[in-house]
């Protein structure tokens, strides 16, 4: 981010992240960006329509095969502090190359594999800066980077989720990169995986400090988006549909994309308004003509 010094706008580009950068210098094969020290090449491919010398563009930064400070439109899998799954591309044998989703592949060292890679499977990853080549980099040992000793996440708090385990009582999942917590069978309607990228909030943190997650939003903040989302697709079925809160839980989750108790929340709150009636087979819109 930049800081100001004086009349001096110091820019400070972090290799694998991502940065708002402005455009200095159009050339034939990209456009160039204020880099700061160094100004960084964004290649003809990933140059919108009609960006010009004085805009601005978010941009994925990386270094490219010659170590040169290379800007992308395209999203990676990951940037550098995130725990993601990767598929390994090439393994070699002072390590593995994985794909990163932009004209990059990540090396894992084979001092940071703890396990025999397979080509086209994938596997867990965490990404740094490598202190000695300053390159992106990553580790399949992952324990080192995840603890809930000290907690940086509240409760009601929104958080990134990615599927890490499937246990006997639900999911393992790691936490904004940091921690680890379980979402409960109970708390899930659909068939997850490992790997998968989830938003969810912290349902509720125990003495122990273990952390139980929800999926989606919080509360009220929820059944405020699933009311208006709830009024479209009435709308959009002339002012009825055939659920109610006796409908089956995977019949709720299959049509409407949330839990039954999320769904009974947003029924409550609009019958209140004297926005919806209930019927003996579903729910319809008050003064629909």
């Amino acid at each position: 981010m930049p800081y100001i010094v004086g009349i001096i706008e110091i820019i400070m580009v972090n290799v694998g992240k991502y940065h708002t950068l402005k455009v200095v210098k159009e050339v034939g094969f990209g456009v160039y960006l204020d880099g700061g020290e160094d100004e960084i090449l964004l290649p003809t491919r990933y140059v919108p329509k009609g960006l010009k010398t004085g805009d601005e563009i978010k941009v994925f930064v990386y270094h490219d095969n010659e170590q040169r400070l290379t800007a992308t439109t395209a999203t990676p899998v990951g940037e550098v502090g995130d725990i993601v799954m990767m598929e390994a591309v090439t393994i070699a044998s002072i390590g593995a190359f994985m794909k990163w989703g932009i004209m990059k592949d990540v090396f894992v060292p084979i001092s940071q594999m703890s396990s025999k890679m397979v080509p086209g499977k994938s596997y867990f990853i965490y990404l740094f800066i490598d202190e000695q080549t300053g390159r992106v980099t990553g580790t399949e040992k992952i324990d080192k980077f995840l603890s809930n000793h000290e907690l940086t996440v509240q409760e009601h708090e929104t958080v990134d989720i990615v599927v890490f385990l499937k246990t006997d009582i639900g999911y393992k999942v790691i936490i904004n990169s940091k921690h680890l917590g379980v979402l409960h069978y109970n708390e899930v309607f659909q068939e997850l995986k490992p790997g998968d990228k989830l938003k969810g909030f912290v349902k509720h943190i125990r003495p122990d400090n273990k952390i139980d997650v929800s999926l989606g939003t919080r509360g009220y903040d929820k059944v405020v988006s699933e009311e208006t989302k709830l009024i479209n697709m009435l709308e959009a079925n002339s002012g009825y549909l055939p659920y109610n809160d006796k409908s089956d839980p995977a019949e709720i989750y299959a049509y409407f994309g949330v839990s039954k108790k999320t769904f009974k929340m947003t029924l409550g709150a609009l019958y209140k308004k004297k926005v919806i009636e209930f019927t003996q087979t579903g729910v319809k819109l008050i003064n629909q003509p």
